[in-house]
């Protein structure tokens, strides 16, 4: 690709009419970072799984000797915090990208998805799928988080209308949401899921029932689940932060299937959540999404790299920590300004519309 990119005001648009150019491109610049190694990957497996299991011993350790909960319940933040890292390392093993070897990405990612409750085969095909129609106002429905439209919100009935304003309250969506997706959603196959991915969620289950009658019997359920609950739900409290937050923001792309682009539903779709150095590495580099989004076996080790190296990437506007929690009062897409809004945005278009009536 040319080093001479165009002014960010412009650049999306100039490419959008040079859209299958751009498309070639671009792939052909990001490829080389799609090369999977293994010494960084094993490393990444060591300073990641080794301290999370050193913290449950550590945890398991205060359960046995009795020492306050308040010391746990310390040690559960960093636990979660190695367990969000864990599920990045399941998800580019979902892409195939973690290692060089398919069985490599295979065994890991069932062990990976055993610690985090998620059924390895079955959460791959699903996110494929929201790679495919990510931005795609016509494909909703498969690995997304719940969006309506404000016509459609308009048009919908009172009960379907409380029901996405519950859904949508943040209180509910980063609470209730990821622990009945994570411990309930996730034990029974997606719907379309076939032979395969119905099996890797039974295996799974019994992996994971199989922790639990081990635990309990060693440990004491009480125990286990005073451990494992806090556990994960700050994990996946976070998790669901992170997966929201990256197709959630004012200025997202949205648009029909006869004018959806893959490329700018990456680009412009997909943020760029520019995190503290300590938060990013937590993460495993997950905010520099339009990257993912653009190639998603792209290795998360790699995404760095290809960030500073691409300067088409650098003109992408970062969404900055403070920044993203404004996304927590968007709900709505609206088809006519291009853009998220708020309910309450709606409640005045709706009082100006009775009062112009």
């Amino acid at each position: 690709m040319s080093q001479q990119v165009p002014p960010p005001d412009t650049l999306f648009p100039h490419y959008r009419q040079n859209i299958q150019d751009f498309r070639q491109d671009l792939i052909r610049t990001v490829s080389k970072y799609a090369q999977p190694d293994v010494r960084k990957a094993f490393w990444q497996v060591a300073n990641t799984l080794l301290p999370y299991m050193g913290l449950w011993a550590l945890m398991i350790a205060t359960v046995v000797y009795e020492w306050p909960f308040w010391t746990t319940l310390l040690l559960t933040i960093p636990a979660a915090g190695f367990l969000v890292r864990l599920f990045i390392l399941f998800h580019d093993c979902c892409h195939g990208a973690f290692f060089p070897s398919r069985l490599a990405n295979r065994v890991l990612g069932y062990i990976t998805g055993i610690l985090t409750f998620t059924p390895f085969e079955d959460w791959q095909r699903t996110h494929i799928i929201h790679h495919g129609a990510s931005g795609n106002l016509d494909r909703r429905g498969v690995g997304d988080v719940w969006t309506l439209t404000v016509d459609e919100y308009l048009a919908a009935s009172r009960i379907k209308r409380l029901v996405y304003r519950l859904f949508r309250n943040p209180l509910i969506l980063f609470s209730v949401v990821p622990l009945f997706l994570f411990l309930i959603i996730q034990r029974f196959p997606s719907p379309g899921a076939k032979k395969r991915e119905r099996s890797s969620v039974i295996y799974t289950n019994l992996a994971i029932a199989a922790i639990i009658i081990l635990m309990s019997l060693t440990l004491g359920f009480k125990a286990y689940l005073l451990i494992q609950l806090p556990v994960i739900f700050m994990a996946a409290t976070t998790g669901m932060w992170l997966f929201y937050v990256q197709h959630q923001y004012e200025d997202v792309y949205w648009a029909r299937q006869q004018n959806w682009d893959l490329i700018s539903s990456g680009l412009e779709g997909s943020s760029y959540y520019k995190l503290p150095k300590v938060l990013q590495w937590m993460a495993g580099n997950i905010g520099l999404h339009h990257i993912h989004h653009v190639r998603a076996n792209i290795p998360n080790y790699n995404l760095q790299r290809c960030q500073n190296e691409v300067p088409l990437l650098q003109t992408v506007k970062a969404l900055t920590l403070l920044e993203s929690f404004k996304s927590l009062w968007l709900n709505l897409w609206d088809e006519e300004k291009q853009k998220l809004v708020s309910f309450y945005s709606i409640r005045l278009l709706t009082r100006l519309n009775c009062q112009s009536g």
